[in-house]
């Protein structure tokens, strides 16, 4: 094929449910577009905007006094010990995210016929569009000024009520609701100011109406545009706590419509806004210019990365909902690859991904719409450093260092020690662990550090320079394992107890155990890690002391252990026998994302992970049950798990006309993880690197038998092409730093010699 993947998708209808609504984002603000140009809406949205539901006061259980009788019990037999391991509180969920509110454009043309009408969201862009006769409007959410932009055009002869209105499903009856509007020289000002009932926080919303021609009318609390030639609307929400002068919001959105050399709107001899066709151009370059400004820092990112399977020209062309129907055409995991790096991207910045994203429709938002750390957060960033979005890694990493008090009194609290213990959720403001239950005793699990921070680790890895933050706190964790590990078996080795492998329990046991598999791998990454960043450090005298503790730590905690069916057990220890029928992975965290378990390195443990694979059931069938597995098949090489994996969220309605995902099959629960997990399971089939490996085409599915994926960034610092075809392979390495590395291919295995700033064409061969 000469042409390539199409970078957007389109529909020949408007939005009928919020979860339709094509998406934009800078990670920050959020736009859902309805696009009916009778009665537009935008919803827009805010990574800060979560409801005080008690819990902003929320602290974790003070439990340290009771950690030496609980893990007495349990070692004695008890496997029921650690249900008492707790304060007697109710399960307390998290502040939950909410929209803002919708910008309502009412009185545009009738929605026109199939045939008449086109709405369509450009990836490389973030431009949602929507088209008809007599309308055209244009949204996107500026990452260079940090405002969600809206420009329609529309006839003459139409005029347009424009409001803001917060009541979308589920909003709370109780709360406090203020809405003005005022004129400016510029058109009209609408503000929305809603208070959460019982508390002092708020947030507001203001939009700068900016019409061309015609004539502006205050319709409390909106405006009405009659015979204008276009309007630009220019919106932001600020969440607060007590009231807001929005003077100053105002005035820099007046400020973003003039650019350096000043005001470009013509006025009449009395200062008002003139009329025109120079009115109409400044209204359009004012656009223009906004948008100028923010597609380097969005294009660069999103183009970084693509991948071409030589789909169809005719299928990739399609609507994006006819083309989810062809479950098995690469056209549909093209855009659904596309898709999914637009809506990563556009949802990281000052925080990562939520479960939903960025975007919500709905005030009673699924999980509280929170930060799910024990699967959730971990597989929708699994592609960024791969995938080349140190966007991505930056937000987690302020996701992590906001919240670190709160993880240390979280390892004082519960475990009396010093270090850091993430919480399973969080709602962005706190990291105490706090939400916890007798059936989800996420307060015991302490491997979430280690799985929040290996992003983190893997980008230092590929850029070849440790940032100093990460090794700080690796070096808190690595404390934590030094205080937490002070039981040991009957062999002298060292016990995680009480243990917890999110969010299953053994068979005819309780969920608080010992020995999980996960706690194992976290704990031992988590010291030799911290090991590695700190050895030969100048600047500490008694370095060398704690990381030769922490590498003893590290090897005497215990093997895994292969279970009577040949599998990786769970659990660690004699009596815990597996459940196999779960949602989660968690017991196979050494094989992804850690490089601990492997077919080259360990491969009998590798045999061992990949019969527990076999066995694992699907449950409840969550999409990222399903991403998971196939991330796991893709590091043990077994491409045809990984194709089935897809399939069961291809096949199974996963995906809404948005080509945002959903958590259950028939578009149950607006749901980010299987959006966002995709990108990282097709380039983990394709390409896989450690700091010292490159694997080319480890788990290629037979369904893909051509194609071409740019740009992918290895740990030993190199960027990699690839192209295949039946028998053939090529593939193309830039290295940034001269190192020697284990190839591994179809043909075997070599060591491979990199030079800085020699580019390396391999042939792969017959395959």
């Amino acid at each position: 094929m000469t042409d390539g993947p199409v970078h957007g998708t389109w529909e020949p209808c408007p939005a009928a449910r919020w979860e339709d609504g094509y998406l934009s984002g800078n990670g920050r603000h959020g736009a859902l577009v309805f696009g009916a140009p009778d009665g537009d809406r935008t919803v827009v949205t805010h990574h800060t905007l979560v409801r005080p539901n008690g819990s902003e006061q929320a602290r974790p259980p003070q439990l340290a006094d009771q950690l030496a009788t609980v893990q007495d019990r349990l070692l004695a037999g008890d496997t029921t010990a650690a249900e008492g391991f707790t304060d007697g509180r109710e399960l307390q969920w998290v502040q939950p995210f909410h929209p803002a509110f919708q910008v309502r454009l009412r009185g545009g043309p009738p929605t026109a016929e199939a045939g008449e009408y086109r709405r369509s969201v450009d990836f490389t862009t973030g431009v949602v569009e929507t088209e008809c006769e007599g309308w055209r409007s244009r949204v996107f959410v500026s990452r260079a000024d940090d405002v969600i932009v809206q420009y329609v055009t529309l006839a003459p002869h139409l005029a347009l009520d424009i409001d803001l209105d917060h009541r979308l499903p589920n909003a709370p009856v109780e709360l406090g609701v203020g809405q003005s509007v005022v004129r400016t020289p510029e058109g009209a000002l609408i503000t929305l100011r809603v208070r959460y009932p019982g508390s002092d926080r708020a947030y507001t919303g203001v939009t700068l109406v900016v019409p061309t021609g015609g004539t502006t009318t205050l319709v409390p609390p909106g405006v009405r545009a009659e015979g204008a030639e276009s309007v630009l609307l220019l919106t932001r929400v600020v969440r607060h706590i007590g009231e807001r002068d929005t003077a100053e919001d105002a005035r820099t959105l007046r400020g973003l419509l003039s650019d350096a050399e000043g005001d470009e709107r013509p006025r009449s001899d009395d200062g008002e806004p003139g009329s025109g066709d120079g009115e109409a151009r400044s209204g359009e370059r004012t656009y223009d210019r906004l948008l100028a400004r923010h597609i380097p820092l969005h294009r660069t990112a999103y183009h970084r990365v693509t991948l071409d399977l030589d789909a169809e020209q005719g299928e990739r062309a399609l609507p994006g909902t006819e083309l989810l129907a062809r479950t098995k055409s690469p056209a549909l995991l093209e855009r659904l690859f596309a898709a999914g790096r637009y809506h990563l991207l556009s949802a990281s910045g000052m925080l990562p991904p939520r479960l939903p994203g960025l975007w919500t429709g709905d005030w009673n938002t699924a999980w509280s719409g929170a930060f799910t750390t024990n699967a959730n957060l971990n597989l929708q960033t699994a592609s960024a450093v791969a995938g080349a979005l140190p966007e991505v890694i930056e937000a987690q990493a302020s996701l992590i260092v906001r919240q670190i008090d709160d993880w240390r009194e979280n390892a004082r609290a519960v475990f009396g020690a010093r270090g850091l213990v993430a919480p399973s959720h969080t709602d962005g403001e706190s990291g105490g662990a706090y939400h916890f239950s007798r059936e989800y005793p996420l307060h015991l699990w302490t491997a979430g550090a280690d799985w929040l921070l290996k992003p983190l680790v893997d980008h230092d890895e590929t850029e070849g320079v440790r940032d100093p933050r990460t090794a700080a706190l690796l070096a808190e964790v690595a404390l934590f394992y030094e205080d937490f590990l002070t039981r040991t078996d009957a062999d002298g080795n060292l016990v995680v107890v009480p243990s917890y492998s999110p969010e299953n329990r053994p068979a005819g046991a309780s969920w608080g155990a010992i020995n999980a598999a996960m706690d194992l791998s976290a704990a031992r990454h988590a010291l030799l890690t911290a090991a590695e960043h700190h050895s030969g450090d100048p600047g500490d005298p008694g370095n060398s002391d704690r990381v030769d503790r922490w590498r003893a730590l590290a090897d005497r905690l215990p093997p895994h252990r292969v279970n009577a069916d040949g599998a990786l057990a769970e659990w660690a220890w004699p009596g815990l026998d597996d459940t196999y029928d779960h949602r989660h992975l968690s017991h196979l965290y050494g094989v992804w994302p850690l490089d601990e378990i492997n077919p080259y390195d360990t491969p009998d443990l590798a045999v061992a992970a990949h019969r527990a694979l076999q066995l694992r059931g699907a449950e409840n069938d969550s999409a990222h049950g399903h991403l998971h597995h196939a991330l796991i098949a893709a590091r043990l090489r077994d491409g045809e798990r990984v194709t089935h994996a897809l399939g069961q969220v291809l096949d199974g309605d996963f995906f809404h006309a948005s080509l945002m995902s959903a958590h259950y099959p028939g578009r149950d629960v607006y749901n980010a993880d299987a959006a966002h997990a995709l990108p990282a399971v097709l380039i983990e089939a394709l390409i896989q690197s450690t700091p010292d490996r490159l694997v080319l085409l480890p788990a290629l599915p037979a369904t893909w038998p051509s194609g071409r994926l740019r740009g992918v960034r290895t740990r030993f610092g190199a960027e990699v092409d690839l192209d295949w075809g039946p028998g053939r392979g090529r593939a193309v390495v830039r290295p940034t730093r001269t190192h020697r590395i284990d190839l591994r291919t179809s043909s075997g295995a070599r060591p491979f010699d990199l030079v800085a700033g020699e580019d390396r064409v391999l042939d792969l061969g017959p395959r």
